[in-house]
């Protein structure tokens, strides 16, 4: 494995060499979902590079900044399966922020601004900055991004668009543990108690896929609150259902659209999201 902490070094190194690249950007306590975000990675190119940067300016909580799990040696281990086409990138925040440390301003037709966009202000702005000094620095030919962050998903496909990067923007499905939580580094953050109530954030929405031409929106978000107040670790953060093409939430299914659920909760100071598709129907049931 090849470890580098500028991008210099990096497109030094592949200066003379024939060769296709995939980014695999992270912050960070790998898990299973990243680690299968880099074989995709590794299949595609020759050259895989995974980012691991902590980036400070998508974090408007400086407390969630500071708890962010980070374990370098381990994150090394989990992609040592890789070593031989793998370049680990831990940037010190000067190369991807030269100037200054701050998020730029960006537009992306309203898909910033539901969901974590109205719960995390800034958010995206800071996630867009640091991901077009990533793409703009290493320059890959693909990125590949779990389907767990949907919305980050197609805002960075939005920045793609708008900068004319001509990066292939490849998503992958959400990996999940035996007990159907989605993985996250922020899953170590939870105590015993708190891990073996979350998995009812993904059981209640595979209930809610089940009944999703009887019940209304409400009726899901209704069930969804309820499932969630049962346990008392849990506290619900948002229950929203949204078209994936504009992610505006509404609560009028139209026939022949797809739709997606979107849900963040808490367990205790630790916020976990998911999210998952409704198929496509002839009829919904109206609100």
């Amino acid at each position: 494995m090849l470890v580098f902490t500028t991008h210099t070094e990096i497109h030094s190194f592949l200066s003379d060499k024939k060769k296709s690249v995939g980014l695999v950007p992270t912050m960070g306590a790998l898990h299973k979902g990243h680690i299968s975000l880099v074989e995709i990675a590794a299949q595609e190119n020759e050259w895989v590079i995974v980012s691991i940067f902590i980036n400070p300016t998508q974090f408007n909580n400086p407390e969630d900044l500071a708890n962010y799990p980070k374990n370098l040696v381990q994150d090394k281990i989990a992609l040592s399966a890789y070593d031989e086409k793998l370049i680990l990138y831990v940037p010190e925040p000067e190369d991807l922020y030269p100037e200054k440390l701050e998020s730029k301003e960006y537009h992306f037709n309203g898909l910033e601004k539901h969901m974590e966009g109205a719960f995390r202000p800034g958010h995206f702005n800071g996630v867009a900055t640091v991901v077009e000094a990533l793409f703009k620095k290493l320059i890959p030919n693909r990125a590949y991004f779990g389907e767990k962050d949907y919305q980050q998903l197609q805002i960075i496909k939005a920045l793609n668009k708008q900068l004319d990067l001509k990066i292939k923007i490849v998503e992958c499905p959400i990996i999940r543990e035996k007990d159907g939580l989605a993985m996250s580094s922020r899953n170590t953050l939870l105590n015993p108690e708190q891990r073996e109530a979350a998995p009812v954030i993904f059981k209640s929405l595979k209930e809610i896929k089940f009944h999703q031409t009887q019940w209304s929106v409400s009726e899901m978000e209704a069930f969804f609150q309820a499932s969630i107040e049962r346990e008392s670790q849990l506290k619900l953060d948002y229950f929203y259902v949204a078209k994936t093409s504009d992610l505006i939430p509404t609560y009028n299914l139209e026939a022949g659209m797809t739709y997606r659920i979107f849900v963040a909760v808490f367990a205790g100071k630790t916020r976990l999201i998911d999210t998952v598709e409704l198929e496509k129907k002839n009829t919904f049931t109206p609100c």
